[in-house]
């Protein structure tokens, strides 16, 4: 059986993504709801195979990293999936991600652009040329302060996209974190007081989490390309919800404090099989990492990253 599991903030494509995962499933499968300090109007479904959990209040909400956690302490699968609340799958997800994912992987599925209006592809609703995203690699840290890939986030990596379009099942480095799929042990294996929230506040960082966690412990991620979802990008249309005064502040100040943790935990890391050189060198050339970052990351370490200075390599 699979576990899916649904972090949820606000329901406006919430129930639509319950009936596809639903709908589209081939085998048993349970769908868990974690509700972050709202109820959906309407309310969700009944459906004997949807469960329900509600955590947090409006003013107080416990994020997305409590949501996963809290959803895979009560899962009954052997696999979890987990998926954001506003996502469409292809038919039979749960039998060909099951079959594809090994006893120490992560699977991602192939990711398209999502079209909510029409629940549909963005290829087939709007004739959208852009190529479906496989790859993303995990950026160098220090590049610019407000720039959204500095600080170890994930970017596309289209190059890769061409060079590797043969190959169906493959290596990522790193992922969006919108959909991922393992073995339920693995998972608390890896995990086993859930995953960390003290360091990475409430949403930041999940798929590095991830993905480091499993790479540097002899684990694998790989992309599954003969199975698709479809992630709603939000964009200018917002995210469908608001932050308070001091909600903001507190998600930059987490964000900050995350950016900080995870370069310097990543970087520097001795916890595990192998260190951050080995995963540099198994994905190299990795873009936006200079030829000598090991080098480089020394000086850049050292400056104060509170102005918007770019590194000296660029």
């Amino acid at each position: 059986m699979i576990s899916v599991i649904i972090p949820s903030r606000v329901d406006q494509y919430l129930q639509p993504t319950i009936d596809d995962l639903l709908n589209k499933s081939r085998g048993e499968i349970e769908i868990i709801v974690v509700l972050d300090g709202y109820w959906p109007d309407p309310m969700i479904k009944n459906d004997e195979r949807v469960k329900i959990i509600h955590q947090g209040t409006i003013h107080n909400n416990r994020g997305l990293r409590a949501g996963i956690n809290a959803g895979v302490s009560v899962a009954k699968g052997d696999f979890i999936m987990k998926i954001d609340e506003h996502c469409l799958v292809s038919k039979g997800y749960d039998v060909r991600l099951s079959q594809t994912c090994q006893e120490d992987w992560l699977v991602v599925p192939r990711r398209y652009r999502l079209d909510p209006e029409k629940w549909d592809l963005t290829i087939n609703t709007e004739g959208d040329k852009r190529p479906p995203i496989d790859y993303m690699y995990i950026s160098y840290p220090y590049r610019k302060l407000l720039d959204a890939t500095s600080g170890l986030y994930g970017a596309e990596d289209k190059q890769r996209y061409f060079d590797r379009k043969d190959v169906e099942v493959d290596d990522l480095m790193t992922m969006q974190g919108s959909c991922w799929f393992l073995r339920r042990d693995y998972f608390n294996k890896l995990f086993p007081n859930g995953m960390d929230e003290e360091n990475y506040g409430p949403f930041n960082h999940e798929a590095q989490e991830l993905n480091c966690t499993i790479w540097l412990s002899g684990g694998r991620c790989v992309v599954d390309k003969a199975v698709h979802y479809a992630h709603y990008h939000k964009g200018k249309r917002g995210k469908g919800y608001g932050f308070s005064r001091e909600q903001y502040r507190k998600f930059m100040a987490d964000k900050e404090k995350a950016r900080r943790y995870a370069t310097k935990y990543w970087l520097n890391t001795k916890d595990f099989k192998y260190d951050w050189e080995w995963l540099m060198e198994k994905f190299s050339p990795v873009p936006t990492w200079p030829a000598n970052w090991k080098e480089q990351l020394k000086i850049d370490e050292k400056k104060d990253w509170s102005t918007l200075g770019r590194p000296t390599w660029q």
